[in-house]
């Protein structure tokens, strides 16, 4: 924007920073946006529950070029959208009961997913849906599978940037606690473990940088969160460098 400041004037008339309004669609993001497009979204092999009405999975689907390589379907989510598809009765009567439901329908559609999240919207936080709850009762369920809830509500933050800190928060509390060092005794560390932090390759980004790295003779252990897998998260505090991209994205 541009404007002529006049003299006696308080200020020169330009409104680009003011902050957005919750629940009023702007082209700034907002903390769901943040956890579910740029920290959780790409993670490959993992399944990403939009959980609420379905405008926000469909605003967040396809939006950002995150490559990856897999299958989808089989051990690649990233261009699927996972709703649970709020009406006004389950702003009413609660959503946790729609949520199990779904969780039990991706196990048998997706069998081969290596986890679950459910991105929390707007409404979760309002109602009070217990989805820690839920994810604990699942995860029970289901032999110890991964399945993490995120309270990335997006009233909770007007721009993207909280929705990366509290995922990444998500990531420390409910994945790393449970990856014990016999949980994954199949990983053989050496000296030269590095971890890319704050990279969602788009376009292909973080890929480059990978290859650059492990030419001057590193092992990448991890990406996070382009291309990456539940893997490479359970890996990363293995890891005896962190390069870090992005900080704005990346705790």
């Amino acid at each position: 924007h541009l404007s002529v400041h006049e003299a006696g004037k308080s200020d020169c008339g330009v409104k680009s920073n003011i902050k957005s309004i919750p629940g009023v669609m702007t082209i700034r993001g907002c903390a769901y946006a943040g956890s579910k497009g740029v920290v959780w979204g790409p993670i490959k092999d993992m399944i990403h529950i939009s959980h609420g009405p379905v405008g926000c999975g469909q605003y967040s689907w396809g939006s950002r070029r995150n490559y990856y390589v897999g299958t989808t379907g089989i051990d690649t989510f990233v261009t699927l959208q996972f709703t649970s598809d709020f009406q006004e009765k389950d702003i009413v009567f609660g959503g946790d009961k729609k949520v199990t439901k779904l969780i039990d329908e991706l196990q048998e559609l997706f069998p081969l997913n290596r986890g679950i999240t459910i991105q929390s919207e707007c409404p979760i936080g309002l109602i009070g849906d217990d989805i820690e709850a839920v994810s604990r009762e699942k995860s029970k369920e289901y032999g110890g599978k991964t399945i993490v809830p995120v309270r990335c509500e997006g009233f909770r933050g007007v721009s993207q940037s909280l929705g990366h800190h509290i995922a990444n928060d998500a990531i420390r509390d409910w994945l790393f606690d449970k990856s014990a060092p016999e949980a994954s005794s199949k990983f053989q560390p050496t000296a030269y473990d590095v971890a890319i932090i704050g990279d969602y390759n788009i376009g292909g980004d973080a890929w480059s940088s990978r290859i650059l790295l492990e030419e001057m003779g590193l092992r990448v252990i991890a990406q996070w969160s382009g291309d990456g897998s539940l893997a490479e998260l359970e890996a990363t505090p293995k890891a005896k460098l962190n390069i870090l991209h992005c900080y704005r994205s990346m705790n």
